[in-house]
């Protein structure tokens, strides 16, 4: 069980400094304000566009700021890893991101026993015609924007080097897609540890291929059941070409990481992935436990949860693609088609990207014409955000038709939800097979050719819902729910250990080179 003892004690913080620069939880435009604390908002790091430098009274407590990828699947691990931290009472913790996104997840901790531990530290990218405020995280970008916004973090650079001058947190956590940061915190004697979002199956086989790039995939250890299909070799084509590249550094940011590489995930069923990357990359993996955001009791009372509510027992299914990925018109057919051809209930989210001006596709004229008449008995469509852990929780719920994003399976695996795997595109092929290893889920296999087909999207959901023959992800889905529940957050014993652990070897190196005179 997670401990709430203060495991920091005889930590020598290195950080005593003057009140005047003593831990600054917020930064804009690099202007930092020495106002006290009381005159604003005490809770997150920025205030109308201002610093506020809150006392800070347990010299043991270790700051860590945290900086994800601009995106809500790499947001939400890092918010839910922060809380895990933040109720030890060892941590303070900030999480740096856009305006836009700090706007989305305030209120996610707002009312939590530990959000005076969690603040929030905004960081502002440069607002131009092409690419607005609006468009500073990935949800809803327009798929051709996604090189302006990379480009637009990376031009936000020295802002975020002023932060962490600011702040001096005694330790960086970054995503593992913005090495950038872990050299920036390690010029600063910072030390910094690498986040991994995406799950170790995936992040294992790519540590492979750039190792191994002349096998194309043949030579990794487990390729009998991790590996691309053959209408998914586009993907491995790419991986291999970045192997290949001499421009692209090998030493990326888990080789940046100081001792230690944090992964969301469970080491009980990826143990033997875990084990492999620790063995080719040199640093220990822990694995910090699913990390699955709690549902909002407000949404209890949400017309969707009160559309479950009368459906009966394990009848209906949920279907979402996450927040990144936007259906092609021929995929969001084929879909439909396959849910008519079925005989369960379900609730549909669909998304769309915004335009250059920030609106959308009208959902009704881009589904098949009469669909929503024809299923408005069995079916809710919906179009853009839903309470996704609220509706897995849901008793109603038998079935989860997903992309197989690691934060979604994470999710369906706490629910004890089976899950028709739909893999679009990167690492969610990857992701589906070890769904299938592991027997919570079976996959929807395309065509030769890479196109969905109706059927079999009919057939897999029939099986894994309905019939006999999927009794058996049924029950281990099941399975996994309860395990999960039993192990609770044991993980983060360790998480914690290894970070004080960081934390102080670092302190402790400063110490002797002040000594040494260095």
């Amino acid at each position: 069980m997670l401990r709430s003892t203060n495991v920091i004690n005889g930590f020598v913080n290195e950080a005593r400094m003057s009140n005047s620069t003593n831990v600054i939880n917020g930064l804009v435009n690099g202007h930092v304000n020495n106002r006290t604390a009381n005159l604003l908002d005490n809770r997150y790091g920025l205030v109308n566009g201002h610093l506020n430098a809150p006392n800070f009274q347990n010299q043991n407590t270790l700051r860590i700021l945290m900086f994800p990828w601009l995106a809500h699947g790499h947001i939400s691990p890092f918010l839910e890893l922060a809380k895990k931290l933040a109720n030890t009472q060892n941590f303070i913790v900030y999480i740096c991101s856009t305006p836009i996104n700090l706007t989305s997840v305030k209120k996610k901790i707002e009312e939590g026993s530990n959000s005076s531990s969690i603040k929030f530290v905004e960081l502002h990218l440069e607002e131009t015609t092409s690419l607005p405020s609006c468009f500073h995280t990935t949800n809803g970008l327009p798929p051709h924007l996604m090189d302006n916004l990379k480009q637009a973090l990376k031009n936000a650079i020295p802002n975020f080097n002023n932060i962490l001058d600011v702040l001096k947190p005694n330790l960086l956590i970054y995503d593992t897609i913005l090495p950038w940061a872990a050299d920036a915190a390690i010029e600063r004697h910072i030390p910094a540890v690498d986040f991994i979002t995406s799950s170790s199956v995936m992040t294992c086989f790519i540590f492979h291929m750039f190792n191994n790039p002349q096998g194309k995939g043949n030579d990794f250890p487990f390729i009998d059941t991790i590996h691309y299909r053959s209408y998914e070799k586009h993907h491995l084509e790419n991986i291999i070409a970045c192997a290949e590249n001499p421009n692209v550094k090998k030493e990326g940011s888990i080789y940046k990481s100081s001792d230690i590489v944090l992964i969301k995930g469970m080491k009980d069923i990826e143990g033997k992935y875990s084990d492999y990357l620790s063995e080719m990359c040199g640093k220990k993996i822990i694995l910090v436990g699913p990390l699955v955001q709690e549902p909002n009791q407000d949404d209890e009372n949400s017309f969707i949860i009160k559309w479950l509510n009368r459906k009966s027992e394990k009848s209906t299914i949920f279907i979402s693609f996450g927040s990144e990925y936007f259906l092609s018109d021929e995929e969001r057919r084929e879909i439909a088609h396959g849910l008519e051809l079925t005989n369960v209930n379900f609730v549909w989210v669909v998304r769309f990207p915004k335009d250059s001006k920030g609106k959308k596709i009208n959902l009704k004229d881009s589904l098949p014409e009469g669909f929503l008449t024809r299923v408005r008995n069995r079916a809710l469509v919906l179009d853009g955000w839903a309470p996704q852990a609220k509706i897995l929780e849901h008793p109603s719920i038998g079935g989860f038709v997903s992309h197989c994003g690691w934060s979604s399976i994470m999710e369906s695996m706490k629910y004890g939800v089976p899950i028709i795997a739909m893999p679009m595109h990167i690492d969610q092929p990857i992701n589906s097979r070890f769904v299938e290893e592991v027997g919570v889920g079976i996959e929807v296999v395309r065509s030769d050719n890479g196109k969905l087909l109706k059927e079999k999207l009919a057939e897999v959901i029939n099986k894994v819902v309905i019939k006999e023959e999927g009794k058996f992800v049924r029950e281990r889905a099941k399975n996994m729910s309860e395990n999960i529940a039993l192990k609770g957050d044991e993980e983060m014993d360790e998480v914690v250990k290894e970070i004080v652990k960081v934390c102080t070897m670092s302190s402790m190196k400063k110490e002797a080179s002040k000594i040494n005179g260095l």
